[in-house]
């Protein structure tokens, strides 16, 4: 089940201002962040460059006073941007260095109410409809330089510590969809009947649903490992890339071979097999793609 939202606010937000936040700005947001008065968002993605962080364009200049920062660009795909009270922008605060394109970026936690900052679109997805997802547009929004979370120039550095967790998140989510869609198929399979008989006796549906199983568990104890090596503040960026591709990857496949067992109900979404199957979808896309969770491992691999 999803909360729209909260998900990003709780999970993927809280270690960055926890990490990087000065005293006096964690006793501006925090006590808010946690009764949900203010609620946060995190922009990275930008039309047209996808996962590739490092290209970043929206930019933040320094006043000639040097008290605050004025931002403009766009970003696009960002969840919960449309009901965000303060969001994590991700922006370029000196010019573009083709020799060191992860430098120059910062985080500014940008006021939603600022002039010049704008939501635009409410985007329309597949699935996780209960999850707003918008465009933001930022026109000379003056961001002040006490809003700078952590140091300038050092986003690209905060950004793949906190990924790593991110992408856990997703695959501890995956584990736990996989694991739902295949209570869902045994609970129809058994009372559905076709040719007098409950789908689940047949040997095709046994033989799924074991299989699916299988794959679960192996999912379930790679989730685990990977959920135990960030308890103990050892999991690595490569590690997280193995478990959030193998997770989505093998998720996406259970609640497939599931939603099959359900016939033409699974196709409608009054059923919740249906519902999961949308859903699922984007998770091998956001949080970076599984093609690019392969680069990072191969990358690991010396390759």
């Amino acid at each position: 089940m999803s909360f729209g939202s909260s998900s990003v606010h709780s999970n993927l937000i809280l270690p960055y201002i926890m990490q990087n936040a000065t005293d006096e700005q964690k006793q501006r947001w925090l006590p808010g962040f946690a009764s949900g008065d203010l609620m946060f968002a995190i922009a990275m993605t930008e039309p047209g460059t996808g996962s590739d962080l490092a290209n970043i364009a929206t930019s933040a200049k320094l006043s000639d006073d040097g008290s605050h920062y004025v931002l403009n660009g766009s970003k696009t795909f960002i969840t919960g941007g449309a009901l965000a009270d303060r969001v994590l922008v991700v922006a370029r605060t000196t010019p573009y260095d083709p020799d060191n394109r992860r430098g120059g970026l910062s985080i500014l936690v940008v006021d939603a109410s600022s002039e010049g900052y704008s939501v635009g679109r409410k985007l329309k997805k597949i699935g996780l409809k209960t999850s707003d997802t918008a465009e933001l547009s930022f026109d000379d929004v003056l961001v002040p330089v006490a809003d700078l979370l952590g140091e300038e120039g050092k986003a690209f550095s905060y950004l793949t510590q906190n990924l790593a967790q991110e992408r856990l998140t997703i695959a501890f989510g995956a584990a736990a969809t996989a694991s739902a869609a295949i209570a869902h198929a045994i609970a129809y399979t058994k009372d559905r009947k076709v040719f007098g008989k409950p789908v689940a006796s047949f040997q095709n549906s046994k033989f799924v649903l074991a299989e699916c199983s299988a794959e679960l568990q192996a999912l379930q104890i790679m989730v685990d490992n990977a959920i135990e090596l960030n308890d103990r503040d050892e999991l690595t960026v490569p590690d997280a890339a193995r478990a959030k591709l193998f997770a989505t990857e093998t998720a996406g496949r259970i609640i497939d071979k599931c939603l099959q067992l359900h016939g033409g109900y699974g196709y409608i979404t009054e059923y919740p097999i249906a519902r999961l199957y949308a859903d699922t979808r984007v998770t091998r896309i956001y949080g970076g793609t599984s093609e690019v969770m392969k680069t990072i491992i191969a990358k690991d691999l010396g390759l």
